[in-house]
């Protein structure tokens, strides 16, 4: 990775960060959240994974509009550092830890 790629994640996790610590705060059932990106092709490349306990809380979550709430909490905090991203309903996926297990063992 490039010296000026590793500041731009660096930047963008701190982004991230800021909006992981308030959804878990204000989302039932979210517990974490984590991001790929190639930088050659940023901010197209860059992908967000939020991570809620269980389905049910994923799916009761997307029911009261959680899932519009943390995109747009996460794009709030991605446009301070200067980052946009193309396609925010691609770009910002869920998923849950029990799918995980499942599918993975952990």
């Amino acid at each position: 990775m490039r010296r000026t790629d590793k500041k731009i994640d660096n930047n963008v996790r701190k982004a991230l960060t800021i909006a992981c610590d308030t959804a878990l705060e204000s989302v039932d059932g979210f517990k974490w959240l984590t991001h790929t990106a190639k930088y050659d092709y940023f901010p197209g490349s860059l992908l967000v994974v939020c991570v809620f306990d269980t389905q049910e809380s994923l799916t009761r979550a997307c029911e009261a509009g959680r899932d519009v709430y943390m995109r747009k909490l996460i794009q709030g905090s991605l446009l301070k550092i200067g980052v946009k991203f193309n396609h925010v309903q691609k770009q910002v996926r869920f998923d849950t830890e029990e799918a995980c297990e499942v599918e993975n063992g952990g």
